[in-house]
């Protein structure tokens, strides 16, 4: 049995869950998301509720279950409330700035980096943070990993683009491993 996929969903108002041809219509403030089923999962909407039961106890079924679970959970958050991912850059001279719909940053390469942000993805520059704004939870945390690999965080000094939170383990420089001696 999924912990999971025993869990039902209360759909919140102002979102509306539809079955049709195979997939979950997920509409709400924010926009829609459509989900397709896994195979051997069935979804039920009663009474405001999506909940799902398994045809089978194959171990393919279970993940099955729980995987459309937490899918179709977070469709339902999304289309409701929306996803925020922030973005910290740190060092001397790295910018980020926005032009139009694209992200343009300045990391201390001989160019500027031109991001563009992928359709349903709002993003949004203030001082030294992005923020990463949208519907769907895996595009706008995708969206964010593109923009901190421009430059990850290096482990001397910090500089580069971290989540806000992110914790950078640093390395002690060439000066303090050769004092010992």
């Amino acid at each position: 049995m999924s912990k999971i996929g025993k869990k039902p969903i209360i759909i919140p108002e102002g979102t509306s869950v539809e079955i049709k041809d195979g997939d979950l219509e997920i509409n709400g403030k924010g926009g829609a998301l459509k989900i397709r089923i896994l195979k051997c999962v069935k979804p039920e909407i009663k009474n405001n509720i999506l909940s799902f039961s398994v045809e089978n106890d194959l171990n393919q079924t279970m993940a099955n279950w729980g995987t459309m679970r937490s899918l179709a959970y977070n469709a339902v958050l999304g289309v409701s409330g929306g996803f925020e991912k922030i973005l910290e850059i740190e060092g001397v001279g790295y910018r980020a700035a926005m032009e139009g719909n694209d992200l343009v940053l300045n990391m201390g390469f001989s160019h500027p980096i031109k991001f563009k942000s992928p359709e349903g993805i709002k993003i949004s520059v203030e001082k030294n943070t992005i923020k990463v704004n949208g519907i769907d939870k895996a595009l706008v945390g995708k969206t964010a990993a593109e923009i901190r690999a421009v430059k990850k965080p290096e482990p001397y000094k910090g500089k580069g683009i971290r989540y806000k939170g992110e914790v950078i383990r640093r390395k002690s420089g060439k000066k303090v491993a050769g004092a010992g001696k």
